[in-house]
């Protein structure tokens, strides 16, 4: 999983120019895609990394490029900076969000294969992990003409069989809880203090601002989840599949949260 993690050092800035944010909650000011943000230093660092979230730019700490960064800077463009050859960079911008969405599905892909009990896919699973990973290590031009889209149909259907796999095989799957929860969408602001949504399918859940204090989410399928602001302090998420760190980011939680030995505890959680 290492390559799928971020690793700034070995990236020319990239989420900090390619991508567009406009002024909200998340962000302090408009920056359209291509511009570099004011903060973006020369030396492709920013300049108020320590006080993201209190200078109005909450978004940036949330955000998780799963290792695309690293990728287009070192690989595809062969250590050549936008800022050096500016003629690359339009090329390079328009390549990294195609790379960032690849790389985000060998995430899930990648952690297919560490779950035993989606052995029955696994093969089917390396087959398509390795057709991803060989249209990130193609050239920008082949990149930008990969149609996203239908390759991640192709991915979903993998990763939808696992789901189903492993939460059935968990002992949840058939729990009044798992039953009660899954397929429910709304949960915008819900009281679910010890709730036990063990073994359920929230996919694509909104629990924007939810109270998931001790909620208990082992086995639980949290795909596309939208945990901003939710609280999961004490939460149980250990077993969660397809839980990411931008999910994880953007939530509010504290050191008796447990989480899955892939993601990282994030510093504005509470000690």
């Amino acid at each position: 999983m290492s390559k799928l993690r971020p690793d700034c050092e070995n990236c020319f800035g990239l989420c900090c120019v390619a991508l567009p944010y406009a002024k909200s909650a998340d962000f302090a000011m408009d920056k359209e895609a291509g511009r570099p943000c004011s903060n973006l230093q020369t030396d492709f660092r920013c300049q108020i990394h320590a006080d993201l979230r209190k200078k109005g730019f909450r978004g940036c700490t949330t955000f998780e490029c799963f290792g695309a960064g690293q990728k287009v800077s070192q690989d595809t463009f062969k250590n050549r900076d936008w800022r050096s050859h500016p003629g690359l960079g339009k090329e390079m911008f328009a390549v990294f969000p195609i790379m960032h969405q690849l790389h985000e599905m060998l995430f899930y892909l990648t952690e297919i294969l560490f779950l035993e009990a989606a052995r029955p896919i696994h093969g089917e699973v390396r087959g398509i992990l390795e057709a991803t990973e060989n249209l990130t290590n193609m050239e920008p031009g082949l990149i930008m003409a990969i149609d996203v889209q239908a390759h991640r149909h192709e991915v979903n259907k993998l990763i939808l069989k696992a789901s189903e796999i492993i939460r059935k095989n968990s002992g949840f799957h058939q729990k009044k809880s798992a039953k009660k929860y899954s397929g429910r969408r709304d949960f915008i602001g819900a009281n679910l203090k010890g709730e036990v949504l063990c073994g359920a399918n929230l996919r694509g859940s909104l629990f924007i601002a939810a109270d998931l204090r001790k909620a208990d989410l082992r086995n639980t399928d949290l795909i596309g989840a939208d945990f901003r602001d939710a609280d999961l302090s004490g939460a149980n998420l250990m077993g969660s599949i397809f839980l990411n760190q931008a999910q994880v980011n953007s939530a509010k939680g504290d050191r008796y949260t447990k989480l899955p030995g892939t993601l990282q505890r994030p510093e504005h959680w509470k000690n």
